[in-house]
């Protein structure tokens, strides 16, 4: 079984405590409506009455002592008694006396007989719509009991103590005990619910142990941009996010003393987990620490690096890898941002694949690396597709974008394995999207914010 990680499974917790509270709120008011309106007041009465010393009448009629110790037998006829009272011997002569429209089944949910502190006192409670009407039954089964017990047994030892009198306080207002169970219950069993999705959510969460878990290190956190801003690190540069992305870009300059780091790919596993957005931002943090840089958009299928700087996709990488190569300057646009050019996609060819594995594409990838400081190419997600496996084998070092709460843990290892397969040089894995709430560094994220207002 796999441990379970109780801060974890907290900060996991946290973030449906408005499910939870609603949830608590949804079912105090079904509770309170029940009992408001639909739940009828029922009010309850009782009688007492006491196995006493009586008389035994033999079959020729004469009068002698009960042979037993009388205690011992009134107790030892206690449990006997109870049923008796509950019998449909009993009951329906009361349901035919008080001409009661009740069953006798009805009539016995009604019917609550015990034994008093150990003692021959039996308490007889009967609940009813009407007081009254509850405590005529309870003093009618105590008339038909006795004289039941003289026919059975033929002695005569029950002896009424207290006669029922009508009670009109409701019985069965438990309002409070119901809200208070009700907000328990749905407490509870959302976080059951919860806690089941928790323990088989194989899904990236960001934790300390989670460079152990998928083998390979956290190189940047990117905490969710709300204002889904895709040129984030450009519009705000001060924000967390942006600065994740510069540490991301520190990491990468970094990552080897030996060789300089020129030609990067970012991939992901699964498609929506951010690439294009780490992507484009990491490109512009290059560019902003003075290097010239190119981002390639090799997303063939469905890249979108011209939508997010705006720019014409009618000449892409696309139709350079099955154009004229000689004239690769025509398809390199200039963006907004000092330093920083973009090859777009281009149309969508019907074999991107077999392009980028082309002796063209790796052509272009060796040379384009000689004319700019740092290239940055934007892949495919590696789930079913070869394309970025392609790539992979001939950069400097690749990057996996991955998502929390989204991204599989599994799929990402496998993801690593098979670019390393390729002979990428995998440095390591980008967490995006990471809620600012539950983790320790959000408050320097509203720190940011407000700075920049």
């Amino acid at each position: 079984m796999e441990e379970i990680n109780i801060k974890d499974f907290w900060d996991y917790l946290k973030k449906y405590i408005i499910l939870i509270i609603i949830m608590a709120i949804l079912s105090v008011g079904a509770v309170f409506a029940y009992d408001k309106v639909l739940k009828k007041p029922m009010y309850t009465t009782y009688t007492t009455i006491v196995l006493v010393k009586g008389d035994s009448t033999n079959v020729s009629g004469s009068s002698e002592a009960i042979s037993q110790s009388d205690v011992l037998l009134n107790r030892n006829l206690v449990s006997t008694y109870s049923k008796i009272i509950n019998s449909k011997l009993v009951l329906k002569q009361v349901i035919r006396k008080l001409n009661l429209d009740y069953t006798v089944k009805e009539l016995s949910s009604n019917i609550k007989v015990e034994a008093l502190d150990d003692t021959e006192i039996l308490k007889i409670s009967v609940s009813d719509l009407e007081p009254q009407k509850a405590a005529d039954i309870a003093n009618t089964i105590a008339d038909v009991f006795s004289a039941e017990i003289k026919k059975i047994y033929k002695i005569n030892n029950v002896s009424v103590i207290d006669e029922a009198q009508a009670s009109y306080e409701v019985s069965n207002n438990t309002l409070k005990r119901d809200v208070a169970l009700a907000v328990l219950a749905s407490v509870f069993g959302i976080s059951v619910i919860i806690f089941i999705k928790f323990y088989f959510d194989d899904t990236i969460k960001f934790s300390e142990n989670l460079e152990q878990e998928i083998g390979m290190p956290i190189i940047a956190k990117v905490l969710k941009d709300n204002d889904n801003i895709d040129l984030l690190a450009l519009q705000k540069p001060n924000s967390l996010t942006s600065e994740s992305i510069r540490t991301l870009r520190t990491n990468l300059q970094f990552s080897s003393v030996d060789e300089e780091v020129k030609t990067i790919l970012v991939t992901s596993t699964l498609p929506s987990e951010g690439k294009s957005f780490i992507s484009a931002n990491l490109a512009i943090s290059f560019a902003q620490a003075g290097k010239k840089v190119l981002l390639v958009d090799c997303d063939l299928r469905k890249g979108r690096q011209h939508r997010i700087f705006k720019l014409s996709n009618s000449n892409g990488l696309s139709n350079l890898l099955i154009g004229d190569f000689g004239k690769v300057k025509d398809y390199i646009h200039k963006t907004s941002v000092k330093g920083l050019s973009v090859i777009t996609r281009g149309i969508c060819p019907p074999n991107p694949s077999e392009l980028l594995n082309s002796r063209k594409n790796a052509v272009f990838m060796e040379k384009i690396g000689e004319w700019f400081d740092v290239v940055i190419f934007d892949g495919v997600p590696c789930s079913g597709l070869s394309d970025s496996l392609i790539i992979a084998s001939l950069v400097d070092r690749v990057v996996i974008v991955s998502s929390e709460n989204y991204t599989p843990k599994a799929e990402l290892i496998n993801t690593k394995k098979s670019l390393e397969k390729v002979g990428g040089n995998v440095i390591g894995t980008v967490i995006n999207n990471i809620s600012a709430k539950g983790h320790t560094y959000g408050k320097y994220y509203y720190y940011y914010e407000e700075e920049d207002k």
